[in-house]
């Protein structure tokens, strides 16, 4: 737990990092969130609702479906008042039992609501201008149940009533906070329980799924029926182990075109010869030769190259399209189809969908965002590699997936 002489307490603008709230000593922080239950969200009371209470009717724009999907909150820290949001999306009630797969994005920072859910694996696409969604085709659940999580704290629809949290966020406590909200939800969601379970993520979740994986794995360890029967995970386009990370995104960059002889011979120079030492912070002539490789790729999405990029504006576009990781794996840049992300920006901004969604539940007046700045400049640990996490597990016999694509 995090103390400090003072708290700031309230209701934040993940947008700003502002708050709508009072200062309070720590000590008292906890009576001082159920004096003023009325203003801010809610904490402890999120995980006691059953999962019924968070059935989605319909979500506005949608289409008829035939299966069911249910979404909330669910506590992790009720002193810190902090709380996942997730949106269940299940496989029709013909194709039950099937598994449970967690999913997860990366950033660090950025909403699976936003991404995973609705440009990507998800039921839903969302309709230019936000108005309406059409199913998607290639959705998952179609053949597992999936669960989406915004993660950690201060993500997408996900909250801390504490200041320092959006400032301290890592690793370590992203996973332990992630496993807490495992165990409290299936206790939400009991038919669950011992059901065939994976974990799933892209980008920097490739930190987040083998160290949650790894968690729950050590946490079963004894236990002849774990509740939460973990089977293996798959991670996609994953940040796995600095060195070679760094490397193979300087390889091809340059073997695209996209940046000079003199820039490719720059970045090895001053940035891979010191990944082993420090990778979390980077030199100033390794940012000094980052700056140089993104001048020089232009106004293009790292993501697909050879497609044009989209050409309407808006500030949450700017700000993707210019956001390079400064000080932690400043080689990931960008995001996806920046029309797709406005499309999700003006959608789960609209207040009668975050109604239906059960999500911002006091209406608290805040622009929610696809992926959250000071979460990401401010990541605190992160392991260099993964690489013996995956020794372990696959010692274990769980079964993993990596692709890229």
């Amino acid at each position: 737990m995090i103390k400090l002489p003072q708290e700031e307490v309230g209701d934040f603008d993940p947008r700003t990092g502002t708050m709508a709230g009072r200062f309070h000593v720590a000590p008292v922080l906890v009576a001082v969130l159920l004096a003023w239950a009325c203003q801010l969200r809610p904490t402890a009371a999120a995980t006691a609702i059953g999962h019924e209470a968070g059935r989605i009717g319909r979500l506005p724009g949608q289409p008829v479906v035939d299966f069911p999907m249910y979404s909330g909150y669910v506590t992790v820290d009720g002193r810190a008042g902090r709380a996942l949001f997730y949106w269940l999306q299940e496989v029709p009630a013909a194709s039950q039992p099937a598994p449970l797969v967690l999913w997860l994005n990366g950033g660090p920072g950025c909403s699976s609501v936003a991404y995973g859910a609705s440009e990507e694996l998800g039921a839903f696409r969302i309709r230019p201008g936000g108005a309406t969604l059409f199913l998607n085709k290639y959705r998952w659940n179609s053949a597992a149940n999936i669960l989406f999580l915004d993660s950690p704290a201060g993500v997408g629809f996900s909250y801390t009533n504490t200041t320092s949290d959006l400032y301290n966020s890592g690793d370590r406590r992203t996973a332990h906070d992630s496993y807490t909200f495992l165990v409290r939800w299936f206790e939400r969601f009991p038919q669950y329980k011992y059901r065939d379970f994976y974990i799933a993520g892209e980008s920097y979740a490739g930190h987040y799924v083998p160290e949650l994986s790894q968690l729950v794995y050590r946490k079963n360890k004894g236990v002849s029926k774990p509740q939460i029967n973990i089977k293996g995970f798959m991670v996609g386009n994953a940040v796995t182990d600095d060195y070679h990370d760094q490397v193979g995104t300087f390889e091809s960059w340059w073997n695209h075109g996209l940046i000079s002889d003199a820039t490719y011979r720059r970045l090895k120079a001053t940035c891979v010869s010191t990944v082993h030492h420090d990778i979390e912070h980077t030199s100033p002539p390794c940012d000094a030769a980052y700056d140089a490789a993104t001048v020089e790729q232009g106004d293009i999405d790292p993501y697909s190259i050879y497609t044009p990029t989209c050409n309407q504006t808006s500030s949450s576009t700017t700000a993707r399209k210019n956001w390079r990781l400064k000080g932690h794996y400043p080689w990931m840049r960008g995001s996806y189809d920046p029309c797709t992300e406005m499309h999700s920006t003006v959608y789960y901004n609209r207040p009668e969908v975050q109604r239906a969604l059960h999500a911002n539940v006091t209406g608290i007046n805040y622009t929610w965002t696809t992926c959250s700045g000071i979460i990401n400049t401010n990541w605190g640990d992160s392991p260099r590699s993964m690489l013996p996490i995956y020794k372990e597990l696959i010692a274990a016999g769980l079964r993993i997936w990596v692709y890229r694509a």
